[in-house]
C-alpha cells in the first residue's frame, strides 16, 4: 500500500507529536506510523467521546505521555529522554468559542504552552526538526476578499485568535535568539492552516462534528450562520504540508525560521449550508427529520470571511492541495458512516483514505509523494 515517502526521512526515527490524542494529531500519528517512525505522543487528556484516538486504538500503537504542556519541567524532562529527530507541536485550546469562556487557560495553553515546547526544543543535545502548528487565524483578519499571507500583521479579535497570533512571535522570538545560529541543533518552522473537516473530529462547538452528533441520533442541525464562507480542506491536506515542511529541513536550512499557509484552491470556498448539504446526500438517514435550523443569536464574534494565501509553500516547498471539493466531502462522510458501521475497521480505514490521498498526489506529480 502506497503512503507517500517524503525522501524516507521519518523511517525509524523519533518522532514527538503534543496534541497526539485530537483530531489533526490522530491523523498525523497514523500517517508517520506508516511512514516507519517510531511516534510519542504528549497530551494531557482524550479531549472528546468518542475520540479517533481511542477509536483506532493508538495508544497500543506508539508510546504516549500524558501530559500538560503547560508543565515546563515534564516537557523538558520527556524531550531529555527521547531526544527527538522530529517534533510536530500541535497541542492546543482550539475552540473559539470556549476560549471566550476561558480565556486565561487558551492563553497559558496557547502562549505560553508552546513557548514550554521551544524551551524544551532549546536544551536538546542532539540535531531536531520541529514544526509549530498554529493557525489562520493568527492573522489580523480585517474580512478582506484576498488570501493572507504570511508577512501580512498578527493579531485577533477573539481570545483564541490573540493567542495564536501571540504563538507566532514566541516562535519568531526563539528562532532569531537561539535557532538561527550555524551551530544551533535545533530547526524550527510555524505552519498555519484552518477550516480543516475529516473523519475523527467530534470536537464540541464544530460544524461537521456538530452535524454528525446530531444527525446520529435524529435531530436537526442547528446553524449559527449558514451563509458564512469558508476555504474548506481536508485534514490530510495541510499534515502533507506539515509533513513536506519537516522533509525538507533535513536538506534546505534556508526554510528553518520560515512560516508557510496551507489552504485548499480559491474554488474550494463555500458556505457552512453548502457543506453541510452535500454531507446530508451522503449520509444514511433511518428516519425522515428536517436537517437544518437556522439560529442567528449566536453570542461571540466569528470571521466572516478569512482565507490564506499559499503561494510561499507552493514555490518554496512544491506543496499544493489534492482534493476537490466533492473529494473532501466524500472522504469525511465515509469516514463518519464507516466509524457507526464497523468501529473495529477504523484503523484501516483511516490508512486507506491516507493511501488514496497519496495515490491522487502521485497522480497530480506533487513532489512529497513522488
Amino acid at each position: 500500500m502506497e503512503i507517500g515517502n517524503f525522501g524516507n526521512v521519518f523511517n525509524g526515527k523519533k518522532v514527538i507529536v503534543t496534541g497526539n490524542t485530537g483530531f489533526k494529531g490522530s491523523w498525523l500519528t497514523v500517517w508517520l506510523l506508516e511512514l516507519g517512525a517510531k511516534v510519542y505522543g504528549i497530551s494531557k487528556d482524550v479531549p472528546t467521546n468518542p475520540s479517533m484516538f481511542e477509536a483506532l486504538k493508538l495508544r497500543d500503537r506508539i508510546q504516549h505521555y500524558q501530559t500538560d504542556i503547560r508543565d515546563l519541567e515534564s516537557i523538558k524532562r520527556i524531550f531529555e529522554v527521547i531526544s527527538p529527530d522530529f517534533v510536530f507541536h500541535l497541542a492546543a485550546q482550539p475552540i473559539v468559542s470556549a476560549s471566550y469562556t476561558n480565556p486565561i487557560e487558551t492563553i497559558a495553553t496557547n502562549v505560553l504552552g508552546t513557548a514550554h515546547i521551544l524551551e524544551a526544543l532549546r536544551g536538546l543535545k542532539n540535531k531536531c526538526n520541529a514544526v509549530i502548528i498554529t493557525s489562520d487565524k493568527c492573522y489580523d483578519n480585517v474580512e478582506w476578499t484576498w488570501g493572507y499571507r504570511e508577512n501580512d500583521c498578527l493579531g485577533g479579535k477573539d481570545p483564541y485568535s490573540a493567542s495564536k497570533g501571540a504563538a507566532e512571535l514566541i516562535i519568531n522570538t526563539y528562532h532569531q535568539s537561539y535557532f538561527s545560529k550555524v551551530d544551533s541543533n535545533v530547526q524550527t518552522v510555524s505552519v498555519r492552516a484552518g477550516n480543516v473537516i475529516g473523519g475523527g473530529d467530534w470536537a464540541a462547538n464544530r460544524i461537521v462534528p456538530d452535524c454528525i452528533r446530531a444527525w446520529n441520533n435524529s435531530v436537526p442541525v442547528e446553524l449559527r450562520n449558514p451563509t458564512a464562507t469558508r476555504p474548506w480542506q481536508h485534514v490530510l491536506e495541510p499534515l502533507s504540508g506539515y509533513l513536506r515542511v519537516a522533509q525538507l529541513m533535513t536538506t534546505e536550512r534556508k526554510i528553518c525560521g520560515e512560516a508557510y499557509n496551507f489552504g485548499p484552491l480559491a474554488d474550494q470556498s463555500h458556505t457552512v449550508y453548502e457543506l453541510l448539504s452535500r454531507i446530508s446526500t451522503l449520509w444514511k438517514f433511518n428516519t425522515s427529520f428536517d436537517r437544518f435550523i437556522f439560529d442567528s443569536n449566536h453570542k461571540f464574534h466569528e470571521a466572516g470571511l478569512l482565507k490564506l494565501n499559499c503561494d510561499k509553500a507552493l514555490h518554496q516547498l512544491h506543496w499544493k492541495p489534492v482534493l476537490n471539493f466533492d473529494l473532501t466531502v466524500n472522504y469525511t462522510a465515509l469516514w463518519y458512516l464507516e466509524f457507526y458501521s464497523d468501529i473495529s475497521e477504523m484503523y484501516s480505514l483511516t490508512v486507506d483514505q491516507i493511501s488514496n490521498y497519496t495515490n491522487e498526489a502521485k497522480t497530480k506529480e506533487i513532489a512529497w509523494a513522488n
